[in-house]
């Protein structure tokens, strides 16, 4: 799922993690934070891509995205969310009801779930097609847009040049935030910090998780000063914490990971090396193959769920993706051997013939 973007057990994570376990393993949250938990929120406020970044800390992607809803309601004072088609955010009780992945997910919990999310269909290319599904789902009450760059668990789908871009314009100009979901496409796995800056949009909250605590549970809402600002400043109990949020050794483990993508340039090895990998998976093959880096999807005119566990018997974890299965996801470690990646291709193409 994309959280080893450095591998398994990666050292100077494993040495943070043993020092962070020597010295605090618990500290009170938001009222006596650690000093690791300090550290990361200004590694993270530097890191975000706009300036003066506020950041909120929580375990898994599920949090952050709540943090994100929650905020954009305090700040536009509208409880309104568009979402998208094939969307996937997590599965706890505010990301499910804006889950367009999977009716399944969402059809025990219906009668409970948000009555104030519609979804836009997602188009892969067709920018006036996207575009004016999303002024056709717009309602007034709309105060977070929430969107992936690249959709992951729906079937590595992209956007079209310039939708990000023109949906940026669009919270602008109606009163809306850009809640951009990086859980699984940010860190550098797409070939940039986050993958929707380099595609043109302009955020104004940023989820992050999976990766950055190079495999302990981290999380966390980036967002823009302005609009962090709505929380206020707590009256005695915080309206939003978590026993475990910025939980010291998810700390110490975070910035160790953050360091070694930034040491190790794993972004722009990423890119690099996802892009030859793209293009031998194509030639091999002979199958259209989408996504950023390396988070990459073959696609297939039956569902996968056969081919993945063949290709597992031969020590090879991949996903399938898409509503349909129909979508082989690969999402190796950014630091992975290139001569391992040649090996699958071998494997994948054995196993097509």
């Amino acid at each position: 799922f994309g959280v080893a973007a450095i591998g398994h057990a990666h050292p100077r994570v494993v040495a943070a993690i043993e020092a962070q376990s020597k010295k605090l393993l618990h500290a009170l949250g938001d009222l006596h934070p650690s000093d690791v938990k300090i550290a990361l929120l200004d590694r993270l406020a530097a890191l975000a891509p706009f300036p003066g970044a506020r950041v909120v800390l929580s375990q898994s992607g599920s949090d952050a995205v709540e943090t994100a809803l929650k905020t954009a309601v305090l700040a536009t004072k509208k409880s309104g969310v568009l979402a998208f088609e094939g969307g996937y955010h997590g599965l706890s009780h505010g990301p499910l009801a804006a889950c367009g992945y999977s009716l399944a997910f969402r059809a025990p919990f219906a009668d409970q779930l948000g009555a104030h999310v519609r979804f836009a269909t997602w188009h892969e290319t067709d920018l006036d097609a996207a575009l004016a599904s999303v002024d056709a789902t717009w309602r007034d009450d709309v105060g977070a847009v929430l969107v992936e760059p690249l959709q992951g668990r729906g079937g590595c789908r992209p956007c079209p040049d310039g939708f990000l871009e023109a949906l940026s314009r669009r919270c602008a100009e109606r009163g809306a935030l850009l809640v951009v979901d990086e859980i699984l496409t940010g860190l550098g796995r797409c070939g940039a910090p986050f993958l929707s800056v380099s595609l043109g949009a302009t955020p104004d909250l940023v989820v992050v998780g999976k990766a950055l605590g190079g495999g302990l549970p981290v999380s966390a809402c980036l967002g823009r000063a302005e609009a962090m600002a709505a929380w206020g400043d707590p009256a005695g109990e915080a309206i939003h914490t978590g026993t475990f949020f910025g939980h010291p050794l998810g700390c110490a483990a975070a910035l160790a990971a953050l360091d070694v993508l930034e040491d190790e340039s794993l972004a722009a090895r990423a890119h690099e090396v996802g892009a030859r990998f793209a293009t031998k998976l194509a030639a091999a093959t002979g199958r259209p193959v989408t996504g950023a880096g390396l988070l990459l999807g073959v696609r297939f005119e039956r569902p996968v769920l056969d081919l993945v566990a063949r290709l597992l018997a031969r020590g090879y974890l991949t996903l399938p993706a898409g509503a349909d299965a129909r979508t082989l996801q690969l999402a190796p470690a950014l630091t992975v051997d290139e001569a391992l990646l040649d090996g699958f291709v071998v494997a994948l193409a054995e196993e097509l013939t």
